[in-house]
C-alpha cells in the first residue's frame, strides 16, 4: 500500500502556504501551558465558563492542556519579548473537555494568526480573511462578516461561509487585538495595533471534503484515509 499524507496534514500545509506567501512566519509551542497564558493574559474573565473543569483539562499547579493556540501565540510573544512589527501564524493541537459529536471533538487543530503593526486595522483583517476563505473554498464562495464579542479582541467579528446546501457556517472568530492583551504580551497599545484570528482547521477540512463527522479525522480508519 502506498503511503501518503493525512488529509488534515495536506489541508494544514495549504493553509500555512497562504499565510507564508503573505509574509507571515510560522511558530509553534507547548500543548501544556499555564492558566495565565491560556486565560488571564488573553483578558478572559475569572468567572468565564471556559475556565471550568467541564470545559478545560486541568493539570497540577494551575497548568492545563491549551484550549486554543492563541495561548501559545501570546506566550511566545510575551516570553521572547518579540518586538513589532511582526506577523505570525501558530498551528497546533488544542484540547477541550466537552462531549464529542459530529462537529465537536475533545482534541482538534487550530491555526491562530496575529499581525502587529502601526495603523493596521479591520480593512487589512477583512481583506486577508476574505482571501483565505477563497483560497480554501474557491473564489465564488459567499462570505459574510458579523459583529461578535470575544474577550481578547475589540471590536470582534465572526466569519461565515455559505455552504452548498445554502446554510451559513461559522468559520472563525477574529478582531482587533484588545489593548489589555497587547499590554499583557509586552506591546504598547498606544503605539501599536494588532489583528487576531483563530480558525479550527478540522472543521475546514470537513467542509472542504464533504465529511459528515469530524471524529473520523482521528479515527485511523483506512476506509477514510485511502480516499486521499
Amino acid at each position: 500500500m502506498k503511503g501518503h499524507l493525512h488529509p488534515l496534514t495536506q489541508f494544514m500545509r495549504q493553509t500555512l502556504k497562504y499565510f507564508t506567501d503573505r509574509g507571515f512566519s510560522i511558530a509553534e509551542g507547548d500543548q501544556i501551558d499555564s492558566e495565565w497564558w491560556n486565560f488571564d493574559a488573553l483578558n478572559v474573565p475569572a468567572t468565564h465558563p471556559s475556565r471550568d473543569v467541564q470545559d478545560t483539562f486541568w493539570l497540577k499547579d494551575k497548568r492545563l492542556l491549551r484550549t486554543q493556540t492563541t495561548t501559545t501565540e501570546a506566550h511566545l510573544i510575551g516570553d521572547n519579548n518579540l518586538k513589532p512589527p511582526f506577523r505570525l501564524v501558530v498551528p497546533g493541537r488544542c484540547f477541550r473537555h466537552e462531549a464529542t459529536d459530529a462537529t465537536h471533538d475533545y482534541n482538534f487543530y487550530q491555526l491562530d494568526g496575529i499581525a502587529v503593526d502601526k495603523n493596521i486595522g479591520m480593512d487589512y483583517l477583512i481583506g486577508i480573511l476574505d482571501g483565505y476563505m477563497k483560497s480554501l473554498f474557491g473564489n465564488d464562495i459567499q462570505i459574510r462578516f458579523r459583529p461578535h464579542l470575544f474577550p481578547f479582541v475589540e471590536p470582534g467579528l465572526e466569519v461565515d461561509v455559505k455552504m452548498p446546501n445554502g446554510k451559513w457556517r461559522e468559520m472563525l472568530g477574529a478582531g482587533m487585538a484588545h489593548p489589555v492583551v497587547l499590554k499583557n504580551i509586552g506591546i504598547n497599545p498606544e503605539k501599536w495595533q494588532g489583528i487576531m484570528w483563530g480558525p479550527g482547521v478540522d472543521r475546514y477540512m470537513m467542509y472542504k471534503f464533504g465529511l459528515d463527522d469530524i471524529r473520523v479525522s482521528n479515527s485511523g480508519d483506512l476506509r477514510f484515509l485511502k480516499q486521499f
